[in-house]
């Protein structure tokens, strides 16, 4: 399991290839000086201000993913928090954030349902390992706010939907109850997996709402979604050879 080391988008991270950097025109930006970004970027689409990633959800990354979410290994996904801690401490170096400052975890939460049939929500879990992994390192951590932020509409699987439809789906289904420890804070949302973005930028529009001055998204993997002008090429990716996700 390792991290994606090459090119990423500055602002949302994906990962990208060089060559398909200069074939959408984020190239253009990093040569004269500016940072690279994808097309979804460029177009301003996403309410997040930033975005960070381990890795590609490929490989032994995704087999993670997968026994963590459907085989109920909560005591992974504290694991893998480690895994977001050096993502995080990526972006601490990349932006020049002090490591002082008063940032609140939020879980992407799940329907009520859905974590009941599931059992417990794998970002909350991943936001446990994380802020565990950042107070062994620094001796504090952000604080971890699991009740803050509700999904307050069941919705369907975003899985299989077009890249409209995905934003579509998540609107207005996000809200916060108590917006108190959200103001004028960073708030870094944790979840496993980030595709498209729409999952991550419904949330943060809502804790933008409730006051938080900035709203980053930290994940474990990133899904290269296959739309025109997003994702790499699967050439440019590692051979997957994990089970394949439930539906």
């Amino acid at each position: 399991m390792k991290p994606w080391t090459g090119a990423r988008c500055a602002s949302c991270g994906l990962p990208m290839a060089s060559d398909q950097m200069t074939e959408s025109g984020a190239g253009e930006a990093s040569r004269l000086g500016g940072p690279a970004r994808c097309t979804q970027c460029r177009l301003g689409e996403y309410e997040f201000d930033w975005a960070r990633s381990y890795g590609v959800y490929a490989g032994s990354l995704r087999a993670a993913i997968l026994q963590l979410k459907f085989h109920r290994r909560q005591r992974l996904g504290r694991r893998l928090g480690i895994a977001l801690a050096a993502a995080w401490a990526e972006e601490v170096l990349d932006r020049e954030i002090a490591e002082s400052e008063a940032a609140v975890l939020v879980p992407v939460p799940l329907h009520p349902s859905r974590q009941r049939g599931r059992g417990f929500n794998q970002a909350e879990e991943l936001g446990r390992g994380l802020a565990r992994a950042l107070i062994h390192k620094s001796g504090q951590a952000p604080r971890l706010e699991t009740r803050c932020l509700r999904r307050v509409r069941a919705t369907p699987p975003q899985s299989g939907l077009a890249l409209r439809a995905r934003h579509e789906n998540v609107r207005g289904v996000f809200e916060v109850r108590s917006a108190e420890p959200l103001r004028d804070r960073l708030v870094v949302l944790v979840d496993d997996v980030m595709t498209t973005g729409a999952t991550a930028s419904a949330c943060a529009k809502a804790l933008k709402r409730a006051g938080a001055r900035q709203v980053a998204v930290l994940t474990l993997a990133r899904a290269t979604p296959q739309f025109p002008d997003i994702g790499i090429p699967s050439s440019h990716l590692p051979v997957d050879d994990s089970p394949r996700e439930r539906q």
